[in-house]
């Protein structure tokens, strides 16, 4: 098989799952003899993309607003040069940007989109669906795809979303870590351990968690909330430690902040829950737990179901319904249940990938 040069397009390279996946995906290539170049406004991962191999242009195709439409003479000018295979966009702006370099360009490269969610504002979305093809992250997202822009069974792919099993593993939790962890949060010890990995927002279900913990009524058990609360939702979390006063529970539930060690507490918990009450375009949160050899509870809809139907359809629990899933808790605790081994992993993900383009590449040609 030829060797591919791939573009990825996004905005920056700050954290978030799109980012990372960006550049896991750009080493990959680079490991399997291909030529990857992201363009991007740059940020924090740049360095990385470029000591595993890439290369970065930067752009400022980041900034929401009309005139960075005007960046898409440069992006032709960078097209022209760089002659590209396939031209991967994963964000609305870029996208837009890309729209109009397309159609000054002669001899287009394969166009190629990803889905990272359910986006809202169809009308500045819709640009995402002008592509040669779209990938899609869950079934979820296919269909809510379909049903706002028209396209076609023929004209989407299902790639799930990965995580590296390097570093989601089952490996034993070094004793130091133990012994650190133990003194900061001593609360835990000999508790069985209910995690909620989630940024704090209010469509996260960190309330159903605190309904939860209530209606647990247990000694045996501490719930943990692991995520950052931006400065945006500080008047939100002060309502839910509020709750958590009112309800008499703040000797059982722990709110870490955003932790860099979260694959050891995914291997300390007992169950790690998903409980968006929007459903989740995929639920990343669901397969590092996995991953990590944990169960999973959560509610039966979006991406968290489609997970969960596959690798542990016992945690599943009906929307909004606290009893059900406080039965769901008590019988996997009780039978000391283990999901089946994770199957969405970044290797599944980017070999599923590069596979696309080669088919998508032959079929026009």
């Amino acid at each position: 098989m030829n060797k591919l040069k791939v573009i990825q397009l996004l905005p920056e390279l700050n954290f978030g799952g799109v980012e990372r996946g960006v550049k896991d995906f750009s080493k990959a290539l680079v490991e399997k003899g291909h030529q990857s170049i992201v363009i991007s406004n740059g940020g924090l991962l740049q360095e990385e993309i470029e000591k595993n191999g890439g290369k970065h242009i930067n752009l400022p195709i980041h900034k929401k607003r009309i005139s960075s439409l005007l960046l898409s003479s440069k992006l032709k000018d960078i097209y022209e040069k760089e002659k590209p295979d396939v031209v991967h966009v994963r964000s609305r702006m870029p996208a837009w940007i890309n729209f109009l370099a397309f159609k000054k360009l002669h001899q287009k490269p394969l166009l190629v989109s990803t889905f990272h969610g359910l986006y809202s504002t169809p009308i500045y979305s819709q640009v995402m669906s002008k592509v040669d093809h779209a990938i899609s992250i869950s079934k979820t997202v296919k269909s809510y795809i379909k049903s706002t822009y028209k396209m076609t069974d023929d004209q989407i792919t299902i790639i799930p979303r990965g995580c590296d099993s390097l570093q989601f593993n089952q490996d034993e939790i070094e004793s130091l870590w133990l012994e650190n962890w133990y003194k900061e949060f001593p609360q835990t010890i000999g508790k069985k351990i209910l995690t909620l990995p989630t940024r704090i927002t209010k469509w996260k279900g960190v309330d159903s968690f605190i309904d939860l913990v209530e209606a647990l009524d247990s000694n045996d058990m501490h719930a943990l909330v692991v995520g950052p609360v931006s400065e945006s939702k500080k008047r939100y979390y002060q309502t839910l430690l509020d709750k958590v006063n009112k309800k008499l529970l703040s000797d059982k539930i722990t709110f870490t902040g955003s932790r860099k060690d979260i694959a050891n507490i995914y291997k300390i918990s007992d169950i790690v829950y998903n409980l968006s009450i929007q459903p989740e375009p995929f639920g990343r949160t669901t397969i590092e737990a996995i991953s990590c050899g944990t169960p999973v509870a959560g509610w039966r809809h979006g991406g968290t179901q489609e997970i969960l139907e596959d690798l542990f359809p016992q945690g599943l629990a009906e929307l909004g319904n606290t009893d059900e899933l406080k039965d769901v808790t008590i019988k996997v605790l009780n039978n000391n249940d283990k999901p089946l081994v994770n199957t969405f992993t970044s290797e599944r993900m980017i070999d599923s990938t590069i596979n696309l383009y080669y088919e998508l590449l032959n079929k026009s040609s």
